[in-house]
């Protein structure tokens, strides 16, 4: 199984932003645990601060992957280019976001994502990735 997780704008900096809305491990720490706790799935990681780069990644695995774990962050709320490449994929994409949006200011309750992804998990800190995950297990 070859599945992929994509971060948008500003998840490289886990760890050290905003503590107390994401905790103060590092994506990639996580990310190795992740890939130990789960060594039979073929796991890789992407992360873009540019909408096009997680656009043009998107097209790149959404017909040979078997999954895709995606945090646009901002670009959730924001991009349309990114909910139309999800759209025009095979595969099936999960939308992850660590904090809860919906208790977050106004703007972030809107995804353009949602539509077509196969699911949301939201909310469980880190621990929404391997949800996630778990999901196309």
């Amino acid at each position: 199984m070859k599945i992929i997780i994509l971060n948008g704008p500003n998840l490289n900096l886990l760890g050290k932003r905003e503590p107390d809305v994401y905790g103060n491990t590092s994506f990639e720490s996580y990310f190795e645990s992740l890939k130990s706790n789960y060594p039979a799935i073929e796991l890789s990681y992407f992360q873009s601060n540019i909408e096009g780069e997680l656009i043009d990644k998107i097209q790149e695995v959404g017909f040979s992957y078997d999954g895709i774990i995606l945090n646009a962050a901002a670009y959730t709320h924001t991009s349309v280019g990114i909910g139309d490449a999800i759209k025009a994929i095979t595969t099936p994409v999960i939308e992850v976001h660590i904090s809860n949006t919906f208790a977050r200011e106004s703007f972030r309750h809107q995804s353009y994502i949602a539509p077509n992804a196969n699911g949301i998990i939201m909310g469980f800190g880190l621990k929404s990735y391997e949800l996630a995950l778990r999901s196309f297990l």
